[in-house]
């Protein structure tokens, strides 16, 4: 293999793209976990006392907690004092050697370390400056934004849960996490457009946003509301809001979580019931007249009694362990998926193959798992490092590239700027 080729082999979709980190806690470490996983070199910057995440919800003392390592991948640590004027001076020159930036402290925080968008287009006018905030501009600017913040005020809470409970929360992530993929989309799209113009840009994206933007068919239904009550909800009335509908699937195909035995938290299987799917399913719970049954044979006959089909359903699958539940409805290609716990994912042989759940060495915790990358691109394949420790790049980024020298290190450390 030429030397050509091996330096092409070695290539990933974004390397020599430098990734200035300025994010902390969730929504911006998973958007720069993506970019790093995607070959960019990611410089996490970090106050001298570090990422908060780095002690929050420790399980082992003084070691950085899950929280952190897990968002933090093949990154790489500085520290630096951006309050100092030898900070601001540094970071200057950060900004100046770098393709992107990515923040998400309050609105007008790096404004306020004299950072504007204007002096940064003025320092490197290439560089895409990506931030993401709460909210966007209006009476919501300045609410401090957190992940089930962002559900409540997405559209996420209110529509989640049953009919006659209290809105709830997802446990999947979709306010801090599901706004850094939104972010990652608005880096690479800028990255592609300055190609062509040879500009950088601003790119913004509000957790508020990112949420409604998941929740849309939630809205479709709100305006389908005006023409009378939602056919495929298991709901008993309406009133003018989407209501929440439990299991229902939000879709054309009705759907539900099936009790299993013997009957764990989640022995449950999840089944769509299609118009081809219903004659072989009233022979597997051994209801098989109800396949030519006007009453119950179209899905417009099952609609207005979605609550009975899946309790009738619920009582064949109730007498088998969830597994087999899941063999005999795919053995007639309807569609199912069993309720996976916590710890049947973080312990299932096929995730592992498939490189999402990885085992990754850290020098202080030892192994541990960690959710590996969802991107999978032939070309640029995916190894998942450790995340850095605390400063732990300092003398490479800022000896090795900067130029910085020996003496002014150590000066820099005993200043407290690094």
């Amino acid at each position: 293999m030429s030397k050509a080729h091996e330096a092409l082999e070695n290539t990933k979709a974004l390397t020599g793209v430098r990734v200035l980190d300025m994010t902390h806690v969730q929504s911006g470490p998973s958007a720069t976990q993506l970019l790093a996983w995607l070959g960019a070199d990611v410089i996490k910057l970090e106050a001298t006392t570090g990422d908060i995440t780095r002690k929050q919800l420790r399980d082992i003392p003084d070691v950085d907690s899950l929280y952190f390592t897990m968002l933090n991948c093949n990154k790489r640590s500085i520290t630096l004092n951006t309050k100092t004027e030898r900070g601001k001076e540094i970071l200057t020159e950060l900004i100046r050697r770098s393709d992107v930036l990515v923040e998400n402290f309050g609105p007008g925080a790096v404004d306020r370390m004299g950072f504007t968008w204007e002096r940064i287009q003025e320092i490197n006018p290439r560089l895409v400056y990506a931030s993401i905030k709460g909210f966007g501009e209006g009476p919501y600017t300045k609410f401090k934004a957190y992940e089930v913040v962002a559900q409540a005020m997405g559209g996420s809470m209110s529509t989640t849960g049953f009919a006659d409970g209290p809105p709830l929360a997802t446990g999947a992530q979709i306010g801090d996490s599901g706004t850094g993929v939104h972010c990652v989309a608005g880096i690479l799209a800028a990255l592609y457009q300055r190609t062509a113009t040879g500009r950088g840009q601003r790119v913004n994206v509000a957790m508020q946003h990112a949420v409604l933007n998941l929740c849309r068919v939630k809205l479709r239904d709100q305006q389908r509301l005006a023409h009378g009550a939602l056919a495929e909800y298991p709901n008993d009335s309406f009133g003018d809001e989407v209501p929440r509908s439990g299991n229902a699937s939000g879709g054309g195909q009705p759907g539900w979580a099936v009790r299993c035995a013997p009957g764990g938290p989640n022995d449950y299987v999840y089944v769509i019931v299609q118009p081809v799917g219903w004659q072989p399913l009233t022979a597997l719970i051994g209801r098989p007249e109800l396949a030519a049954d006007p009453e119950w044979a179209t899905p417009e006959a099952r609609l207005p009694k979605l609550a009975k089909m899946f309790q009738l359903i619920e009582e064949w699958s109730s007498t088998l362990p969830k597994w087999e539940v899941l063999e005999r409805l795919n053995a007639h290609n309807i569609p199912c998926g069993p309720i996976l716990s916590t710890k049947e994912i973080i312990e299932d042989a096929s995730l592992a193959a498939n490189e999402m759940v990885v085992e990754v060495e850290h020098p202080q915790r030892g192994t541990f798992r960690t959710i590996g990358s969802p991107l999978k691109l032939s070309d640029s394949p995916v190894e998942v490092d450790r995340s850095p420790l605390l400063g732990e790049h300092n003398a490479e980024v800022y000896g090795g590239e900067l130029g910085l020298d020996d003496e002014e290190l150590r000066q820099l450390t005993a200043d407290g700027v690094i």
